[in-house]
């Protein structure tokens, strides 16, 4: 069976014992601040696990889920490439169950799966169960054990630890018992060497676990404890990769039809050839050039579908957060190409191609964006390139000087300096001095980036406390309807950061919406008949509205009266109906291929990224404005279609994103002509947008620009501000009727005046010169020449190379210039100083500027420093002279 095949028998499969087959989840997350990425098929259905959603009547399902475990607990990064079997980009094949089939169910299906329908040796499957854990008070789940004993031997049946077999999301969250499936894929000769049994969650290539089937049954709370949770649940996640290397017969993951097509593109485009090794640990000693290859092959094969499904689901690399991941990652696979594959050039984006033709039917949001992807991947790795190998070359300077003087552990400060000078990672600093015999000293490098943390005051750490329930139900969101709505607190919990304390709330009912999809959550107030309490913010977290407030109501108890604040509402909703107008009118100027990359709405704010592949055009961004502001004066109404069918809501027209999570009902928002898949606020008609009006249009990475807009109050605040400014300016030139063309003739006089200055200048720098020379004074044999001089930048530059040419050989010069109450020192060598006598501008100006306070650089003939501290400027000539060394 192809990789492809094993796919849909999966889904067919459990699609005939009653299962809805649903699509993917995008692999980045963003309405669950406690993850950044789907590290798990179970994560989109966390807010049904934890009760705040009800499945409704499709309570078994299957699906096909791509997930990215790079960080935090679930961290694969650094096996990915030295194994066969570990990757950062996977897929997970599983099947559900809310609150119908358990234990047994989910068992019999998986072994009527494996056995009857993929034709798996029964002999060769081992299973685990959890043995237990006395310090929870968890016993061992024997009920899963007496399933399995339906199907297999005692001896196959094996207990499994915490660490093994009982399944965490994470620190806090939904987890419980599991059991594994493993299978046993050595030879008949290995076999009876060593039963297999000895052999699981041994790290065996050849004896790994395929298939895992969680009973979810407990939440994980802050403070450490379990409570069972509001329904039984069956998550199960086959690890696609390692099934379809069982089915195909393989030894590694990396020799199947899901990699080696693009493993045999590596090849075609480096020369290289992938032998097939044998992979011998993460420890480089000993590995021989082929296995160094064979590794780079799995790495990049392996990091391109991270990459590309990451920037295809809406996340770009950064500096941030998830951002700084996916560039982490794909710095990773540039480095490996560029030392082991000889790739001195951007190389990943020419694998897209086959990428997306092995996977582009299975996941469409690949094909649909493949030029976007290949934009971003090139101008990233073309980006780090132009650093790669100046870090490298110090790298391995420092590593040197570890041999040199019999070290083995690279210190904290120099590995900081690689990342914050050359972007390089700690793990790939460790990776690369990790093949070379050597560690890294992360406690430093992480002492040093707190360091810079401080400074930046971006250090910020947030703890929150469990919920505290005041009564139970599920939360109902009425703020299309209303912005004011009787409620009950429904749970709390206490949230600390750095100093500061507050509370989230949820409510049973609220018209409050928590911020998703660009716009920002409302503010307001909470009001009982004996207190009013301010909510500061609302948050989305797992579908529902989370209330910030900085102060618990006294009575929690109450009932209460949830007040939006209506201004700033209106403003916000202005802005997000402006958003879908101008996505409609891009479209319109630009073409079919704008897609929304990404927007922030306030109630003053609006900002809009997209892509596209060029700058637009003054006039083009005319035209947007034009279309837009006409579909304002049109006055659209608000045409909403709620719990829409997904398939309903397409043939309407709406448009959707790749990179969001749709259920099987949605909301579908249209003004006029634009029709689009939306659970925002907007304005009822377009009409009270008002106005309409572009401030600027920018690159914000490759293939994506950004467009920052006005409406409605803040456009005639702006209008009022330009034309106070054209006010001033006419009175500063005798209130001119002609602005434009006394400007014209105000810079054509000023450009005269200039070039009457620049030559003034000229014949006083020739002056100078010619003064200087007299006053040249021979040191040694050396002709120097000092002087502190009111002179520009440019000035004192023309007179050190006019003074050069005049003298070729044995001349140093050292100006200091006093021009604008600014310090400014100037040096000067000629080439023979630079060979013969091994001086250098740039080092010796470097510490010449701290006497006056200040620095510079350039190159060994020829520096410039600017400083702070102008009484200094003297001593700082005098320094040059005695740094010289004459």
């Amino acid at each position: 069976m192809t990789a492809n095949e094993v796919r849909e028998s999966y889904k067919k499969f459990f699609e005939g014992k009653g299962h809805k087959i649903v699509a993917s989840a995008p692999m980045v997350i963003k309405d669950d601040p406690t993850l950044m990425f789907t590290n798990a098929g179970m994560n989109q259905w966390k807010d049904i696990i934890l009760g705040t959603k009800d499945p409704g009547k499709d309570v078994r399902r299957v699906d096909s889920q791509k997930c990215l475990r790079v960080s935090g607990k679930h961290n694969d990064l650094e096996e990915v490439g030295h194994d066969t079997y570990h990757h950062t980009m996977f897929e997970m094949l599983g099947n559900w169950s809310f609150g119908d089939y358990f234990k047994e169910g989910a068992i019999d299906y998986a072994w009527e799966y494996l056995v009857s329908v993929l034709h798996l040796n029964p002999e060769d499957l081992y299973v685990t169960v959890f043995e237990g854990s006395p310090e929870e008070g968890l016993e061992r789940d024997d009920e899963a054990a007496s399933y399995w004993a339906k199907h297999v031997p005692a001896d196959h049946i094996i207990n499994g630890n915490k660490h093994d077999n009982f399944w965490e999301m994470g620190d806090t969250g939904p987890c419980g018992p599991c059991t594994e499936i493993h299978v046993d894929s050595r030879t008949p000769e290995e076999k009876a060497k060593m039963p297999g049994r000895e052999l699981v969650n041994k790290d065996n290539p050849q004896v790994i676990e395929i298939w895992n089937i969680v009973f979810m049954q407990y939440n994980r709370k802050a403070d450490g404890s379990l409570e069972p949770l509001p329904m039984h649940v069956i998550d199960t996640g086959m690890g696609f990769e390692r099934l379809v290397r069982m089915l195909q017969d393989k030894h590694s993951n990396y020799d199947t039809d899901i990699f080696q097509p693009i493993i045999k593109q590596i090849e075609a485009i480096s020369g290289k050839k992938y032998g097939f090794t044998t992979p011998t640990g993460l420890n480089g000693e000993g590995k021989d050039e082929q296995e160094k290859i064979d590794i780079a092959m799995r790495v990049v094969a392996d990091h391109l579908r991270a990459v590309a499904f990451s920037i295809a689901d809406g996340q770009l690399p950064s500096n941030a957060k998830a951002g700084y991941v996916i560039r982490r990652i794909l710095r990773r696979a540039v480095r490996y190409a560029y030392t082991f594959l000889d790739q001195k050039e951007a190389f990943l984006y020419k694998l897209l191609p086959v990428l997306v033709q092995e996977m582009g039917q299975a996941y469409p949001e690949l094909s649909a964006q493949q030029e976007l992807i290949a934009r971003v991947m090139k101008e990233e790795e073309d980006s780090f390139l132009r650093t790669l190998e100046k870090g490298i070359n110090l790298l391995n300077g420092d590593m040197d000087e570890l041999k040199a003087h019999g070290q083995t552990e690279l210190d904290g400060t120099s590995a900081f300096r690689l990342f914050d000078t050359y972007g390089f990672p700690l793990d790939l600093t460790e990776l690369i001095c990790r093949e070379h015999g050597y560690t890294v000293d992360e406690k430093g490098f992480n002492e040093e980036m707190a360091k810079q943390k401080a400074r930046a005051r971006n250090a910020a750490v947030v703890e929150n406390g469990d919920w505290e329930v005041i009564r139970e139900g599920e939360q109902v969101f009425v703020g299309y309807d209303y912005t004011e709505y009787t409620c009950h607190i429904l749970r709390y919990r206490k949230v600390t950061q750095k100093k500061n304390t507050f509370y989230e709330i949820v409510l049973d009912y609220t018209p409050f919406y928590g911020e998703m999809g660009g716009q920002v959550g409302d503010q307001g107030t909470l009001v009982s008949e004996n207190e009013t309490v301010e909510i500061i913010d609302t948050k989305r977290e797992n579908n529902q509205s989370i209330h910030i407030v900085k102060q618990l109501p006294k009575d929690l108890q109450a009932e209460f009266m949830a007040c939006v604040d209506v201004e700033k509402r209106n403003g916000s909703a202005a802005n997000h109906t402006a958003t879908h107008l101008l996505d409609y009118a891009l479209k319109q100027v630009l073409g079919d291929h704008v897609e929304q990359k990404g927007s922030y709405v306030d109630p003053t704010t609006l900002r809009f990224d997209f892509s596209h592949f060029q700058k637009v055009t003054e006039e083009e961004l005319r035209q947007v404005e034009k279309l837009v502001n006409k579909m304002i004066r049109e006055d659209f109404p608000l045409d909403e279609h709620r719990d829409t069918p997904l398939e309903e809501a397409k043939e309407l027209g709406a448009v959707a994103l790749f990179g969001e999570k749709y259920g099987d009902k949605v909301r579908v928002v249209r003004f006029g002509p634009s029709c689009e898949f939306c659970g925002g606020i907007h304005a009822k008609s377009t009409g009270r947008i008002g106005f309409f009006k572009i401030i600027s249009e920018s690159s914000v990475a490759a293939g994506i620009r950004r467009i920052e807009a006005l409406t409605g109050q803040a456009c005639e605040d702006t209008i009022y501000a330009l034309q106070d400014m054209m006010n001033d300016l006419k009175s500063m030139f005798n209130n001119s009727k002609d602005l434009k063309a006394t400007l014209k003739k105000f810079i054509g006089e000023h450009d005269e005046m200039r070039k009457e200055i620049e030559k003034f200048q000229a014949q006083a720098v020739e002056r100078t010169k010619e003064e200087l020379l007299k006053r040249a004074q021979n040191v040694n044999g050396v002709q120097v020449i000092k002087a502190v001089l009111p002179l520009e930048p440019a000035a004192a530059k023309d007179l050190a190379f006019k003074l050069r040419e005049n003298i070729s050989e044995n001349l140093v010069v050292v100006i200091g210039s006093t021009a604008g109450n600014k310090p400014l020192l100037t040096v000067m060598f000629s080439d023979d100083m630079v060979k013969d006598h091994s001086l250098n501008a740039g080092t010796i100006i470097h510490e010449a500027a701290k006497l006056i306070q200040g620095g510079g650089g350039g190159q060994p003939h020829y520096a410039q420093a600017g400083g702070k501290n102008l009484d200094g400027i003297s001593a700082a000539v005098d320094k040059v002279i005695e740094l010289a060394n004459l």
